[in-house]
């Protein structure tokens, strides 16, 4: 496999641009004991992209550099000099070569030229947010994004001098006509938590490119397997690497991938926000996005049969799932033809009420919040992630009492629907 060859410390002699008003950008930061696995499948790069090969032990698994700061050296005094102090291990907060392996994976994974690892997935919607708007800007957004993003653009925008118009994220003509000429930010996700309304994603990126805007994207439930919006049109991609990219409910973080030149600018931004990840924890999200592609396989299969059972059952008034022949969010199936991830939700007959006798009866699924772990998770949108809405503004986004968000776990999908089966009968 090849080493990476990215934006090593040099003297400007052996870098040009360093000299030029035109000098570019490179890929990364990449060390050269770095893995690259450029041209090959998901699998492959989930498994090898980015892996620091130690050149004195060749330990198959990165190191876990466990240091918040590094020994100066001629380089380091050249890169502060030469203004590439982000492709050089001086500080934790800086970049590690932990973070580094994690953020060449996932960027291999997006197709990005950079990524950027963050303690927490809002972290890494704060920092991109404001650092690709300014003081009287404004951003298009929708009420139907996670809980805690809707609360960032509803109560803290306005007090940092940015204005936020809430649309309805599956209209391409009201999203369009919600643009001022001081927009600066489109900011959507492809799935829309807990109703898996798709977007527009297509059109969305050729609304971006006409009027010259900023597509941000949180593409958390769909993962870089079943969409890569970069390809699209988006210039950041987020993810809450909390959820899948991780897999195993024990890793809090988030991760922003794009061109370079836009990565940068988030990493200036990260700098003074300080939500950098630490070594360990980037060492067990390096490990969970090993195995990414067959648990996304078991993810996505298990729901698609969870949903098929539970279109059928009386006790079940409504599901929401892209595999469903009534699901009417068509777009999806532009650039998500085959596989959504693992979630489903579901509206149970008897009610808010019998949403909470439902969760008390579940034997397999985990009570509790966050999603996208090997678990299978189940909670109500109306006492959790939701709660912050009053029940009409819920209504208004389609989240109907009885609204039950089941995170499909990679159990057999057997167990899985026998225990909804026995919690559903006589609800």
């Amino acid at each position: 496999m090849a080493r990476a060859i990215g934006n090593t410390p040099g003297s400007s002699e052996e870098h040009q641009w360093t000299n030029s008003l035109e000098r570019g950008r490179v890929p990364g930061p990449r060390l050269p004991q770095q893995t690259v696995v450029d041209g090959t499948g998901p699998s492959t790069r989930s498994v090898h992209a980015g892996t620091y090969v130690d050149p004195v032990t060749g330990a198959v698994g990165t190191p876990i550099f466990q240091s918040s700061t590094f020994v100066f050296s001629e380089d380091t005094y050249k890169a502060f000099d030469q203004g590439h102090i982000r492709d050089v291990a001086i500080y934790g907060r800086y970049g590690s070569p932990n973070q580094w392996a994690v953020q060449e994976k996932i960027a291999a994974l997006e197709n990005g030229e950079s990524a950027l690892l963050f303690s927490s997935g809002m972290a890494a919607i704060t920092t991109a947010l404001l650092a690709l708007t300014n003081h009287g800007g404004h951003i298009v957004s929708s009420r139907d994004v996670y809980g805690g993003t809707y609360n960032l653009l509803r109560e803290d925008m306005h007090q940092l001098g940015r204005t936020v118009t809430f649309v309805d994220p599956t209209d391409i003509a009201e999203i369009r006509a919600a643009v001022r000429d001081e927009t600066q930010v489109l900011f959507f996700e492809t799935l829309t938590n807990p109703l898996l309304k798709a977007i527009p994603l297509v059109e969305l990126g050729q609304l971006a490119e006409e009027l010259d805007l900023l597509l941000v994207i949180d593409n958390t439930f769909l993962t870089p397997l079943y969409v890569r919006p970069l390809e699209h049109g988006a210039h950041i991609v987020i993810h809450s690497c909390t959820k899948y990219l991780n897999g195993h409910s024990d890793v809090t973080a988030g991760v922003a991938t794009g061109p370079r030149k836009y990565v940068d600018r988030l990493w200036s931004q990260m700098l003074k926000f300080g939500g950098s990840l630490d070594a360990m924890m980037c060492f067990l999200l390096e490990r969970g996005l090993k195995t990414l592609v067959p648990r996304m396989r078991a993810h996505s299969e298990n729901a698609a049969a969870v949903a098929a059972f539970l279109a059928q059952h009386p006790a079940v008034r409504r599901v929401h799932h892209p595999s469903l022949p009534d699901y009417p969010y068509k777009d999806l199936f532009a650039y998500s033809p085959d596989a959504w991830g693992g979630m489903v939700s579901f509206e149970v007959v008897s009610g808010d009420e019998g949403a909470l006798r439902l969760l008390d009866r579940l034997r397999v699924p985990v009570v509790a919040t966050s999603l996208g772990g090997v678990e299978s998770l189940v909670s109500l949108p109306f006492n959790t992630s939701h709660s912050v809405l009053t029940e009409r503004q819920r209504r208004e986004v389609g989240i109907e009492p009885g609204l039950v968000r089941f995170s499909v776990g990679i159990e057999d999908a057997a167990d899985l629907i026998a225990d909804l089966d026995q919690a559903l009968t006589g609800l």
